[in-house]
């Protein structure tokens, strides 16, 4: 049975790359993945160097032991135009309703009618099947909207089954509704080991669960490697003073610099002294947010920061990282 992978995440955390290094990551050892895009902003196309995706699924990558990453940008126009093919039959009418300008006018006027438009086109790829009655997808990976309206995103087929009673628009509303609740679907919330993230990624998870969606894990994206001796700096220091004398006779000894005096050995004591308390009140600061995250019950899983950027080999070692966690249960 295919899953539903949904990747959202505040702005600025990196949840289209965290998306695409998902979609590589479920599609090693033979299977095939869709990455669907649904912001119409081509992040897809740019992270794997390729021309701007079509609304039509296209194979993009190539993951380990032979697997298969196809994407997909969905439009909200021509999804509404295929729903209505698929409904109501309309076929040239449906085409002269796009001429028309009324397709772009509806989904324009009713974000709410968007967001059902991109969601059924997802579980739609889900539930698909072959000639022989096995998924197309072994998963489908959304890069999603942005935490704050996620819950909003993916309830949406729930109000408008209540708005509709009967018919087709009912019946797909909650046929939507029955992936996103079950465990066919799973909520993937990234974000980075800073306040505002974290208080955004607390309070989402807490709004997918009030309606009862399924959060299923947070993604700590772009942490940064941990220093030698980082654990001394939490620990109790003595006196400044004797600190600094100690310090700069050290540097005395190595050569830079007289000791006593305000020698040049003993002035560059105190900006290193700066510089250490600073990287300690922040690694005080990134431990408690790894506290805070993990008390909310998901498994935690943490990325490293690319220092060349994310290109396609970075993608492929996120996308490592990532199968490695989710085998083992340990950040790598």
């Amino acid at each position: 049975m295919g899953r539903l992978h949904v990747v959202t995440g505040k702005g600025g955390t990196g949840k289209t790359t965290v998306a695409a290094a998902l979609a590589l990551a479920l599609a090693r050892g033979g299977k095939r993945t869709l990455l669907v895009e649904v912001e119409g902003r081509q992040g897809i196309a740019q992270l794997f160097e390729t021309a701007p995706l079509p609304y039509e699924e296209r194979k993009i990558a190539v993951s380990h032991g032979d697997g298969e990453v196809h994407a997909l940008a969905i439009d909200a126009e021509r999804a509404l135009l295929d729903y209505l093919q698929m409904f109501y039959k309309l076929g040239s009418a449906g085409r002269a309703l796009k001429r028309l300008g009324a397709i772009d006018f509806a989904t324009t006027i009713a974000p709410g009618l968007r967001d059902v438009l991109l969601t059924g086109k997802a579980c739609e790829a889900v539930r698909r099947r072959d000639k022989r009655q096995r998924p197309v997808y072994d998963a489908v990976v959304m890069d999603a909207p942005p935490t704050g309206r996620i819950t909003r995103f993916l309830g949406v087929n729930e109000e408008v089954a209540g708005l509709a009673k009967v018919g087709p628009v009912h019946n797909q509303a909650q046929a939507v509704m029955r992936v996103l609740k079950s465990p066919q679907t799973a909520v993937h919330l990234v974000t980075l080991l800073e306040e505002m993230p974290v208080q955004e990624t607390v309070d989402g998870i807490a709004e997918l669960r009030a309606a009862g969606l399924p959060a299923a894990s947070v993604v700590v994206n772009m942490v940064r490697a941990g220093l030698p001796g980082e654990d001394q700096l939490l620990a109790p220091h003595r006196h400044t003073d004797e600190l600094t004398g100690a310090l700069a006779r050290a540097f005395s000894q190595a050569g830079l610099g007289t000791a006593g005096g305000g020698g040049h050995a003993e002035r560059l004591v105190a900006p290193l002294l700066e510089q250490g308390r600073e990287h300690a009140e922040r690694v005080a600061l990134e431990r408690g947010l790894r506290t805070e995250l993990r008390a909310q019950g998901l498994p935690v899983r943490e990325l490293g920061r690319l220092s060349e950027g994310v290109d396609l080999p970075g993608l492929y070692g996120l996308a490592t990282a990532l199968h490695d966690q989710w085998h083992t249960g340990e950040p790598a």
